[in-house]
């Protein structure tokens, strides 16, 4: 287990990249595209919007119109944090983070980070649950040594949170924002300025009409190509 000493937060004076929430939705969701979908990587600034709204596996939710991506993605750049990629051929510009060489982060640090960033703080069970395809963690234990290594990292980039009373599991938050307390009043910021339920109802139902009329194109693209052996 890891010593008590280090659930203590260290201070932040020497962080200079302080991130808000759009920053750290953007970052996040172009570190997990990254791993969950390689082949659609680099992400386009249509792609990278859907992820960043999309209603599973994000807390808070959010909504987010590509001028703001764009803006965000602008930030970004300027901290070296994204970089934008021009293909051979392609229509439009993609984008690519640099959390690995901007923090020098192994794939399994910048899960562990990643998950923190898309989904608040967390117990490294929690944590290992959902790394996903993120990365395999075997065990609890091999969670709680990234944690570990990010937060003796010079400023940290983790803290380990007091443990709740009725608690038996303490639970961690990413640094990104600030302190904990400024990482915290970001969260619900950014949950004040998320989706209604409504708004996500609609969304969802959006989404389910956008993936009809792909499943309809797919068919009648198939049916134009079997037609040709008929």
């Amino acid at each position: 287990m890891m010593e008590e000493e280090n659930s203590q937060v260290q201070p932040q004076e020497d962080r200079q990249d302080l991130l808000d929430a759009q920053e750290l939705r953007v970052l996040a969701v172009l570190a997990e595209k990254e791993a969950l979908t390689p082949d659609a990587y680099p992400m386009s600034l249509n792609a990278l919007t859907n992820g960043c709204n999309q209603l599973s596996s994000r807390d808070p939710v959010m909504s987010l119109s590509e001028d703001e991506v764009q803006q965000t993605l602008d930030r970004l750049m300027q901290e070296k944090f994204v970089t934008e990629v021009r293909q051979a051929g392609a229509r439009v510009a993609k984008y690519e983070h640099r959390l690995r060489i901007k923090w020098l982060l192994e794939q399994d640090k910048l899960a562990v980070l990643t998950v923190l960033m898309l989904r608040g703080a967390q117990t490294a069970g929690e944590i290992r649950t959902r790394s996903g395809r993120l990365h395999e963690f075997s065990s609890i234990t091999e969670v709680e040594s990234c944690l570990q290594f990010l937060m003796d990292k010079y400023p940290p980039l983790v803290a380990r949170l007091p443990r709740a009373p009725g608690t038996k599991e303490a639970r961690y938050t990413h640094l990104l924002s600030g302190d904990v307390e400024q990482v915290q009043e970001a969260a619900v910021e950014a949950g004040t300025a998320g989706v209604s339920r409504n708004d996500r109802i609609a969304q969802l139902e959006a989404e389910v009409t956008t993936l009809r009329e792909e499943v309809a194109e797919l068919k009648e693209q198939f049916r134009q190509f079997r037609e040709q052996f008929e």
